[in-house]
């Protein structure tokens, strides 16, 4: 089978490529085409993966048995007659992530790169790109599934839909990776767990956890030690998870502790994403003559993973590498295997996903991409059903829904009327100047937006 990967020059594709070794099932993937517009980064990516394959082999990996990698910077090329199409771009680069932080923070609200303002500039910049992707694969890979990792994932992910349907699937790790070491604090095996999870991107709740009938989320909770070591747990405190009753996604933070969050990013001497420009740039100069490359990547890697969300929690927190987004099986590369084997192999596999909400949620509209568990097999992917969310919840889905809907109509209309919406109702600005404000600034300092709203103008 073929998987493309859209954004084959990233520095997370080596985790897609990893998942994919060490897949010993059939069929499974034998062709991997990396899709990029920068030669360079194409380059280097493969130049890792080499790396990895030759340590394979060296493990005893049958070199038959070893994806095959190609890179182009022709997406029909790419795309031709896949099987499944992989998406994680960053339209605008680290420069466009550092502009969503700055120009926010300049203006007193927070900067981050999906949550709030800077995720609706992300996202303005970024919905007509990956639009014109889903027309490329309706044309050239009509079979292909679309696995979304591109964030703002949730906004993307819908704006997809309209092109593809229900074959575009958007992914997060965050929700899954939480059930897993919930089960594993627990003493559970993970694949006896029913997770109650249900929200938007970066905006959801797990209310039970099930196994065997019983929900053991209330022993969770109860417990200090465990609660504690839970990443959620350093990042809004026991205490406030016991207030709340269930355990947020930890992007509620940003909600939830906001006037903490914005303090917090403007002590630190670089955002995350002005250190993410140095530390890549250092990688990506050394990786083309290193020894290793591979492990130079795993260490890069690593140290990145130990970084994250690091604004949120307190200073002697020591991150465990099992928790982090990017790695292990339960990382976004695994769930995305998980989709592939699922559909493919007709392996069976629960999921939390973004897909359209259909009437798992009433309240949100039935087009409205949700996250939510989703039973998948090769006879398609079932929504599973899950406790309702309380009001407070559900209308920050409505507002949040609203503020991406605002986005989508913005990038492909050119209104900016509706980027000003988008940006005003959102609950962490809520005004209507600094809204104007916010896109004006945007507009300025990223390129990528200012085309974007001027070239769906012209249309």
């Amino acid at each position: 089978m073929k998987l493309t990967i859209i954004g084959g020059g990233g520095f997370r594709v080596p985790d897609v490529y990893r998942a994919l070794l060490a897949d010993t099932g059939s069929p499974r993937i034998t062709e991997v085409w990396l899709y990029d517009v920068g030669a360079d980064r194409l380059e280097a990516v493969r130049t890792i993966l080499a790396s990895a394959a030759r340590r394979a082999q060296l493990h005893g990996t049958d070199a038959a048995s070893i994806p095959v990698v190609h890179a182009t910077t022709d997406l029909d090329v790419a795309l031709a007659d896949a099987d499944f199409v992989f998406s994680a771009i960053r339209v605008g680069g680290l420069a466009g992530r550092v502009a969503d932080e700055r120009v926010a923070l300049s203006l007193g609200v927070l900067g981050q790169e999906t949550v709030g303002p800077g995720g609706i500039s992300y996202g303005l910049r970024t919905v007509p790109v990956m639009t014109a992707v889903a027309e490329r694969i309706a044309a050239v890979a009509p079979r292909a599934v679309l696995i979304n990792f591109t964030n703002p994932a949730g906004m993307i992910t819908e704006a997809l839909q309209r092109v593809l349907g229900d074959r575009a699937v958007g992914i997060c790790d965050t929700p899954s990776g939480l059930g897993r070491r919930i089960a594993a604090g627990l003493g559970i095996d993970p694949r006896e767990v029913q997770l109650d999870y249900a929200g938007l991107n970066h905006l959801g709740w797990l209310r039970r956890v099930l196994h065997r009938g019983e929900d053991v989320l209330p022993r969770v909770l109860a417990d200090d030690v465990l609660l504690g070591s839970l990443e959620e747990g350093a990042v809004f405190g026991v205490d406030a998870l016991r207030t709340l009753g269930n355990i947020p996604n930890e992007y509620l933070y940003y909600y939830y502790c906001n006037r903490d969050a914005v303090p917090a990013i403007l002590e630190r001497p670089r955002t995350r994403g002005e250190q993410l420009v140095v530390d890549q740039a250092d990688f990506f100069a050394r990786v083309r003559t290193a020894e290793d490359p591979w492990q130079l990547w795993q260490d890069t890697s690593a140290a990145r993973s130990a970084t994250y969300m690091a604004e949120a929690k307190p200073d002697d927190h020591v991150a465990d590498a099992e928790d982090s987004p990017f790695q292990g099986d339960d990382g976004y590369a695994g769930v995305a295997l998980s989709v592939m084997r699922a559909v493919a192999r007709d392996e069976p596999a629960t999921l939390i996903l973004n897909v359209r909400n259909g009437d798992t949620i009433p309240g949100m509209p039935a087009d409205a991409v949700v996250e939510v568990p989703v039973r998948v097999s090769a006879a398609g992917m079932v929504r599973q059903q899950v406790t309702q969310p309380d009001l407070h919840q559900l209308g920050l889905m409505q507002q949040l829904k609203a503020c991406e809907r605002y986005t989508i109509d913005a990038a492909l209309s050119g209104s900016r009327a509706a980027a000003e919406k988008a940006f005003a109702l959102h609950p962490l600005v809520q005004s209507l100047p600094r809204a104007k404000a916010l896109l004006d600034g945007y507009t300025r300092e990223i390129p990528e937006v200012a085309a974007a709203l001027a070239a769906a103008h012209t249309c």
